[in-house]
């Protein structure tokens, strides 16, 4: 018979901490402190299969489940001394989701569990407090009705809220147990009119409805768009851990708490987390209260501050990693109820993992592994300019949550963050957050609430996110349905309102009212320097490049580890205000004399550009792309041309002038509108195409026009000149852009080797060494990669067009569609972002094999936007590239992300090894 259900606690379990698949993360954490002698309540894991299966099955379970549950319950039973249902003295347990990876808030947990009218007032006498007891089930009561019933929280959160303000009373610890009574009557009422039945009474049939619960939850809305956002398979499942419960709410020597073995957001060694006396679990990480700070915890109980300490040093040092614990003190004695790998910033990431391989608890090839790529784009975030915040008001200090600083518009309700945030950056404003705002909080730039702490799920959540956040801000009270909020500063009342402008500090908790400036963070930390060169020792040969256009963007590459330029756009410089001009006289030309005439001028201008490439990159290599975009980019759009011309006879003289200002390149006076724009709309016109990005661009342009391909091809190696006459090192590579098929390129590299033989020649550089290659990004290209290779020196792969043309999918278009894609699954992510390894990867591994095979030291790379995403910059490894190229700020990931690759490869030879 198979085995569905694994018991843990009393010094023994059935499993162990390697069993995530099976047990889901939080069970395989019970089954390994059990293991180790760690106070942990008895319980037992219904496997993560079962999920799978009460959804394959009609959401039902095989009778055997049912059987061992039965079964496992009798041991905790025999272990605590207490039977499951007994009037006289209740086993309660507790039901919580534990999937293998965590997923904070996502999924459903019931405490209390076994508790009904008989069993509380059992319980109540059994204590001798009749007020602990009724609270416990007035708790059971609301959340087994709004997680098991279905029951929309706010009905119970109305009779609670009345209550408290009929008596008077702000915390909840002030009400008596009476007063407990008549909300345990009024909440039964609650579940009777909306779920059309009385509150069960069976404690087997609660523990099957809580269990059906937990499993309903993996497929929650919530938790299938954080699965989504994390990358976590659909089909992993969720285990399900049923506790016998231990109780923080039995007055003031009783507590609960969560915390850290480090600092979760900065990665520091400090015992960090919160607690909160006579409570139970959920109001801490619920936000219900603001809790204590958990190094207060040695002057409420100094025994217990030891023994938790002694025991979570253990657990870090047992799992070599920073842990996330729970637990609860029950009339002074200590429960662990759960430990876990804990979630963190990236900051925190990175100095953690240098920390432990230089505590010497993890070696280097851990620590790199143990540091996700996307993690380090939080390292890069933005922080306030000091000067530009002495112009905001401060609003209020909360307590800081998630680092990095944002500014944005206020959004009070995630629906609102979600609308608003597609024409502004949004900051998320709300009395606590919920998983249910998980959307919303994906949406905004930062995050801010006015209750809560460090552990709460805006907290973890945000830290997960790497978006910035500040909660527990008191001075804010919120009025959701006004949607503002007023916030008191010194002696006044300020009033900030849904749109208005804020910057949250996350780093130091501050709020201001107004944006401020933000400035970019230094990428050369010690810390941050130490991990990244730990990670290129593992790089080996494999290259990183960025994208960058100019010389400022150059210098930033450099700072971030590039090792080169792998796309030097040459169009992007011909949009600057001084360039334009000739750019359009250029195009305007009809005849081969006037375009040389104008491109004379841009020559000077491109070399200037090229040479402080070279400058910027001494010894790395600089690929520049010829121009590649078509032509009409550079000219007025033909529709607003045709309603200028159209509205010019009845246009007022304001009008007229505004008009000569927007076609200043074209048109010298006023009186020549009349006859110069339906000259410009002709040439426009003619440069109108039906699908521009098949059309009359990339090396179809040079072909046509062979002195665009001269003049830039003459800029970039006076610029080589130039910067080697000056000591310097310099690495060109020319690449020819959208070429279907050999001859394109060859007609083109003969133009190109042509003007740097000449200008080489001249200068007597003819060693200078230099690189001709071409752009794959028509599938005809790759198929055809080993003729293309006959001629080509390099391949760079342009994986956004040959994204578009493999796939038949306009970038700009499929956005409209792009939702309905992805939530359906038919795309697993979006192929502009990350690299279908499918459909388009199969054409890159074809064209790199087949171009090896004619040229085996072809060098081959990436320079589309796929370059910087991890999981494509693994699969570039794994096809044998060269190297890949991406935006400067996303250096640093692609660096990680290909040590991770090569580790990983390594790993995999070596266990083919050891099995051969």
């Amino acid at each position: 018979m198979s085995k569905y259900v694994y018991s843990f606690g009393g010094g023994t379990a059935d499993g162990d901490g390697t069993m995530k698949d099976t047990l889901g993360g939080k069970g395989a954490g019970l089954a390994e402190m059990s293991r180790a002698g760690v106070p942990v309540p008895p319980g037992f894991t219904i496997i993560t299969d079962v999920c799978n299966v009460f959804f394959d099955n009609d959401k039902k379970v095989p009778s055997e489940v049912d059987d061992q549950i039965w079964a496992a319950m009798e041991i905790v039973e025999q272990q605590v001394g207490k039977k499951f249902g007994d009037a006289s003295d209740p086993l309660l347990m507790s039901v919580r989701s534990g999937a293998k990876f965590s997923m904070p808030g996502m999924m459903n947990t019931i405490l209390n569990l076994g508790l009904n009218d008989a069993t509380t007032a059992g319980l109540a006498e059994k204590t001798g407090n009749p007020r602990f007891a009724y609270d416990c089930y007035r708790r059971f009561i609301q959340m087994f009705g709004e997680v098991a019933m279905g029951i929309e929280m706010e009905h119970f959160d109305h009779v609670w809220d009345s209550l408290k303000a009929k008596r008077k009373v702000k915390l909840d610890t002030d009400l008596t147990a009476d007063d407990l009574k008549l909300v345990v009557e009024e909440y039964k009422k609650i579940v009777k009119k909306h779920a059309k039945r009385d509150f069960p009474q069976d404690v087997r049939e609660q523990l099957i409805m809580s269990r059906n619960a937990v499993f309903m939850s993996w497929w929650a809305p919530k938790a299938s768009y954080y699965r989504k956002m994390e990358k976590i398979s659909d089909r992993l499942g969720t285990a399900c851990n049923i506790q016998a419960m231990v109780f923080g709410n039995m007055g003031d020597t009783s507590c609960t708490g969560v915390g850290f073995t480090r600092d979760p957001g900065s990665g520091a060694k400090v015992f960090y987390g919160e607690f909160l006396v006579n409570a139970q679990g959920e109001d801490v990480v619920a936000g219900i209260r603001t809790p204590q700070p958990i190094s207060e915890l040695e002057t409420w109980n100094k025994e217990v501050y030891r023994q938790l300490r002694d025991i979570t040093a253990m657990l870090e040092k047992h799992y070599k990693d920073m842990q996330d614990f729970e637990f609860t003190v029950q009339e002074g004695v200590l429960y662990m109820l759960q430990t876990r790998n804990g979630k963190r910033t990236g900051p925190a990431a990175v100095k953690i993992a240098v920390d432990m391989y230089e505590e010497n608890l993890i070696d280097d090839k851990t620590a790199v592994m143990r540091v996700a790529p996307s993690q380090l784009d939080q390292l890069l975030h933005p922080v306030f300019d000091p000067a530009s915040l002495k112009k905001l008001v401060k609003l209020a200090t909360g307590i800081d949550a998630s680092p990095g600083a944002a500014v944005g518009r206020l959004a009070f309700t995630s629906e609102d963050a979600v609308t608003m945030s597609e024409t502004s950056p949004v900051i998320l404003i709300r009395k606590e957050t919920t998983p249910d705002d998980i959307h919303g909080m994906d949406a905004s730039k930062g995050i801010l609430t006015a209750v809560g702490g460090k552990s709460s799920h805006a907290a973890v959540v945000a830290r997960g996110m790497g978006v910035p956040c500040v909660v527990g801000c008191g001075a804010i009270s919120i009025n959701e349905r006004a949607k503002s909020a007023v916030v008191k500063v010194g002696d006044k009342n300020i009033t900030i309102k849904e749109g208005d402008w804020v910057s949250i500090d996350g780093t130091t908790g501050a709020v201001y009212l107004g944006q401020a400036t933000t400035k970019e963070p230094d990428p050369n930390s010690p810390v941050f320097a130490k991990f990244m060169k730990m990670a290129d020792k593992f790089r080996g040969g494999f290259g990183v490049r960025a994208n960058a256009d100019i010389p400022r963007d150059a210098k930033a590459a450099r700072e971030f580890g590039a090792e080169g330029i792998g796309l030097c756009r040459t169009e992007h410089m011909f949009f600057a205000e001084d360039r334009l001009p000739h750019v359009q006289a250029m195009i305007l030309a009809d005849n081969e004399k006037d375009r040389r005439k104008a491109l004379m001028k841009l020559l000077p201008m491109q070399r200037k550009d090229f040479a402080g490439l070279f400058m910027a990159m001494d010894g790395f290599p600089v690929v520049i792309r010829t121009l590649d975009p078509p032509l009409h980019e550079f000219v007025p759009k033909r529709e607003e041309l045709m309603v200028d011309i159209a509205k010019l006879p009845s246009a007022s003289p304001k009008d007229k002038k505004e008009m000569l200002n927007r076609y200043k390149n074209f048109v010298t006076d006023v009186k020549s509108l009349k006859t110069k724009l339906p000259e410009l709309l002709h040439r426009v016109e003619q440069l109108h195409e039906f699908n521009p990005m098949l059309g009359h661009r990339g090396c179809r342009l040079g072909i046509t026009y062979p002195e665009i391909t001269e003049m830039q091809a003459r800029a970039i190696f006076e610029a080589v000149v130039q910067v080697a006459q000056k000591g310097k090192t310099v690495i060109p590579e020319v690449m020819i852009p959208l070429i279907g098929g050999v001859e394109e390129l060859e007609n083109q590299k003969k133009i190109v080797k042509s003007i740097a033989e000449e200008v080489l020649g001249k200068a007597g550089l003819k060693k200078q060494k230099y690189l001709i290659g071409t752009m794959i990004e028509i599938p005809r290209a790759a198929l055809t990669a080993d003729r293309v290779a006959t001629e080509a020196e390099f391949f760079s792969f342009g994986t956004n067009d040959l994204t578009q043309t493999a796939m038949g999918l306009s970038r700009d278009d499929y956005t409209k569609f792009s939702k309905e894609y992805e939530e359906k699954k038919i795309f697993k992510a979006d192929p502009f972002a990350v690299l279908d390894q499918e459909g388009v990867g199969q054409l890159v591994k074809i064209a790199v094999e087949k171009g090896r095979a004619t040229r085996p030291d072809l060098e081959v790379g990436i320079c589309g936007e796929h370059g910087g995403e991890p999981s494509s910059v693994e699969f570039c490894y794994r096809v044998g590239m060269d190297y890949v190229s991406c935006s400067p700020y996303r250096v640093p990931i692609a660096r990680l992300a290909a040590a991770q690759a090569a580790i990983t490869k390594n790993e995999a030879s070596s266990e083919t090894n050891r099995t051969a």
